[in-house]
């Protein structure tokens, strides 16, 4: 049998989702933390071992004159509680979280509500109420690098069972033929994102466009490199606190195209935007290059042997295709 670890976490907030009045602490409940290498690959039938997991390197101090893929290679990825089996309850907020690995497949059973305070939904931009959810999500354990990156729905979900879906639905339509589709994160229109990135579906579904503070100060792991999440072709989702790895996107000289353009959201008014110069608006305003930064173009790099997804500050904030193999499915309510 595993060994297992219980952190307690206490909260003095509540949820805008309406989390309970209690004041018991919510619970973690994991098995002792073992490195990302060993989370990916099959059980073996030997045994269980409870030896100390290895203390992350200091990845504080950089070296101008380092070559970014070289200086990957000397990051220790941090220990987690989250690389196997475990269950996350918080009575604050009402979160439920079940994660178990078996074998080939990791399996994510989640009620969607976040274990962190929320803004006020519905707002003046988002109509919709944060209501629970009954999802499950089935990712390999063991990432299988595909020929050609490709564009999920949802990229991956985060270690508290909220998904990251960083694209959105809006659009803006011109006559003249063009579709620009609308950025979650910009200063154009009101989508009635909160102080995390994120807002919510007609279903009710909460979910991050960004990267979250409180995420973040929920789930500390190691000195730099804070893992966060997983994505949906098996490799694993972090965060780099110090920004060690820049973004390869950067926006586009190239004036857009389009007259009489029309957005899908509501109250907006017909625009021209011939002419008109990328401002992260829309998707189409960021071209990435491997001379703007250090990421891919789905924001991996990998690191110390591993290939891994960031979350950064800066777009496309959240992977927007994966490398990997995966199947684009959620399994059915059971």
């Amino acid at each position: 049998m595993r060994s297992r670890v219980v952190i307690a976490i206490s909260l003095a907030t509540l949820a805008a989702c309406g989390g309970s009045s209690t004041s018991d602490s919510p619970e973690v409940t994991a098995p002792a933390p073992t490195s990302p290498a060993s989370a990916s690959a099959p059980p073996t039938t030997t045994g269980t071992t409870d030896e100390p997991t290895e203390q992350p390197a200091d990845t504080t101090a950089t070296t101008e004159a380092q070559d970014p893929a070289t200086e990957s290679d000397s990051v220790a990825l941090p220990p987690s509680d989250f690389y196997d089996d475990y269950t996350l309850d918080d009575t604050d907020f009402g979160t439920r979280v079940t994660v178990s690995v078996n074998g080939a497949t990791r399996t994510i059973q989640t009620n969607a509500l976040p274990d962190h305070e929320t803004g006020d939904f519905p707002n003046a931009g988002n109509p919709n109420a944060i209501t629970a959810q009954n999802l499950t999500w089935e990712y390999p354990t063991s990432p299988i690098m595909a020929a050609a990156p490709s564009e999920p729905l949802v990229p991956g979900v985060a270690i508290n069972g909220v998904k990251f879906e960083p694209g959105t639905a809006e659009t803006t339509e011109c006559t003249s033929g063009e579709v620009y589709r609308v950025e979650g994160l910009q200063d154009t229109f009101d989508l009635g994102m909160d102080f995390n990135n994120a807002h919510v579906q007609p279903t009710g579904e909460y979910h991050y466009h960004g990267f979250a503070d409180l995420l973040l100060e929920k789930h500390p792991s190691g000195e730099d490199l804070v893992h966060l999440g997983f994505a949906a072709d098996g490799h694993l989702i972090y965060h780099s606190i110090s920004d060690r790895w820049a973004s390869g996107y950067a926006l586009s000289t190239e004036p857009r195209a389009g007259t009489d353009c029309t957005p899908s959201l509501r109250g907006a008014a017909t625009i021209d935007l011939d002419g008109t110069m990328p401002d992260g608006t829309y998707t189409s305003d960021w071209v990435w290059s491997a001379d703007n930064g250090d990421l891919d173009e789905c924001n991996g790099i990998t690191v110390n042997g591993e290939y891994i997804y960031l979350i950064t500050d800066d777009y496309p904030f959240i992977s927007r295709c994966l490398m990997g193999e995966y199947t684009e499915r959620r399994v059915p309510p059971r």
